[in-house]
């Protein structure tokens, strides 16, 4: 996940931050914490429901596709009606999803249903609370409160495989749709102390954010189903997209953004090593289940120490590119998120611990990466256009997930990769992962020289 703040003018109104600031960091760690507490538990879900690794990918493919869009929304939203309304209801529709997901858990098409719902509820949290440090915090306390959010979303998001092996692994995978339960408890507070704002002007393109939904959507069912009439029904959408941005005041996604070069190729390195990444790790179990035989519990063990350290990492990454340039961190990033890829595809059948600390690297090289190129990609805009510019990068990068998520799904399904190249072992389970994780290294590879040749003369720190 890829949370970016926003240039949003202060209100003149007092807020107690001693009491908000916790309130805060708690929503946004049960808002995170969906996007993997799942993920240990997709050998489960897949053995009740028969599924194959396309099928399951929906699990956590439909809740980032309404996450990110729907954080837009909120977003656009936040100009025009109270923040306290829109976090309240946020919360009430993550926990219906989360109610209809439990209630029902016998089922895959409610089980999805239900994600889509958290995704939607989800959303506001982190979309509307950089919004309400932003216009209520003055300005020479936001950088430490973003910092403290920023740490709580690496926590939040290197904790979910542990809980959701835990949960999963001791009672059933259901009861991660209890989770988010917890948030209930906040919204007597939120009503309490944010304060009560008049409604604004504006408007949202939601003909926009529809046509985007559906165009997602129908690209990712084409890459489950492969029917060429989704095929089709993807391309007229993406036609009639484009038209309508085109033509329309204030669209979903202003087409301007994408004149400018540095950031259109900004935007194309960020899709495309974070679908690597979300793809990786919605790969990893599978992979531990299928080769090794891990438990669900023992799987979120394997993912703890890697998804701990992306917060040390990811504010050292931070005050690096500072002193260093971003170019600088990018190549380290890079590296070691190679080096990880390599090690993996190799080894990933002798010891489940070797693939544990090889996933240290990736998620340390993913931390420097993503935020020497956050930095870069927000040099390339003007200040007026840097909150809508960078809300269009968040929006492209979880996006990105669902996409990687749901093509390695396909990957696997076919058994196109089912053969050996590199792998040291010759357990046959592993070829396939392995020959994907190459791919991923060549995708890495292509993606750095991008960056590289697009940044290079980007002014560096002193």
């Amino acid at each position: 996940m890829n949370l970016i703040e926003m240039d949003i003018p202060t209100i003149e109104t007092t807020v107690n931050a001693k009491k908000l600031v916790p309130w805060i960091s708690y929503l946004i760690f049960f808002a995170v914490l969906n996007e993997t507490v799942f993920n240990v538990a997709t050998p489960q879900i897949a053995g009740q429901f028969s599924l194959d690794s396309s099928g399951v990918s929906w699990i956590m493919t439909i809740f980032m596709i309404f996450f990110g869009i729907c954080s837009v929304i909120y977003g656009k939203l936040s100009d025009i009606y109270s923040l306290r309304r829109l976090i309240v209801i946020g919360v009430v529709i993550y926990n219906i999803g989360s109610i209809i997901g439990f209630v029902f858990q016998s089922s895959y098409l409610l089980t999805i249903v239900a994600r889509a719902v958290q995704g939607i509820g989800a959303s506001a949290i982190p979309a509307l609370i950089f919004v309400v440090v932003a216009r209520y915090f003055p300005a020479a306390e936001r950088g430490k409160i973003f910092g403290l959010i920023t740490a709580t979303v690496s926590f939040g998001i290197g904790l979910g495989p542990v809980i959701g092996g835990f949960v999963a692994g001791s009672l059933h995978w259901s009861f991660l749709f209890v989770i988010p339960l917890f948030t209930l408890i906040s919204i007597p507070f939120l009503m309490k102390e944010l304060p009560a704002e008049k409604r604004g002007e504006g408007r949202v393109d939601i003909i926009g954010a529809i046509l985007v939904g559906l165009t997602i959507g129908t690209l990712m069912v084409y890459l489950t189903f492969s029917a060429w009439y989704y095929l089709a029904a993807f391309v007229i959408l993406l036609a009639g997209f484009i038209l309508h941005i085109r033509t329309t005041t204030n669209p979903f996604i202003d087409p301007a953004f994408f004149k400018n070069r540095l950031f259109r190729n900004g935007v194309l390195v960020g899709f495309s090593l974070f679908s690597i990444v979300i793809g990786v790790l919605f790969v990893i179990p599978l992979m531990l289940h299928d080769v090794h035989g891990l438990s669900t519990s023992e799987i979120g063990l394997i993912l703890f120490p890697g998804a701990i350290s992306s917060v040390v990492f990811g504010p050292i990454g931070g005050s690096l590119a500072d002193r260093k340039g971003n170019n600088f961190v990018v190549v380290i990033g890079l590296s070691l998120l190679l080096t990880s890829l390599i090690l993996i595809s190799l080894l990933m059948a002798n010891s489940p611990w070797l693939v544990s600390a090889s996933l240290l690297l990736l998620y340390v090289g993913f931390s420097l990466f993503q935020t020497a190129l956050v930095n870069s990609v927000s040099q390339t805009l003007p200040v007026r256009e840097t909150g809508v510019g960078m809300g269009l990068f968040n929006l492209v990068s979880i996006i990105s997930g669902a996409m990687g998520t749901a093509l390695v799904g396909k990957i696997l399904d076919g058994k196109w990769l089912a053969f050996r190249i590199f792998s040291v072992s010759s357990n046959s389970k592993a070829f396939a992962y392995s020959n994907l994780l190459i791919l991923f290294s060549i995708v890495v590879i292509l993606g750095g020289l991008l960056y590289l040749r697009s940044y290079r003369n980007l002014p560096q720190a002193s």
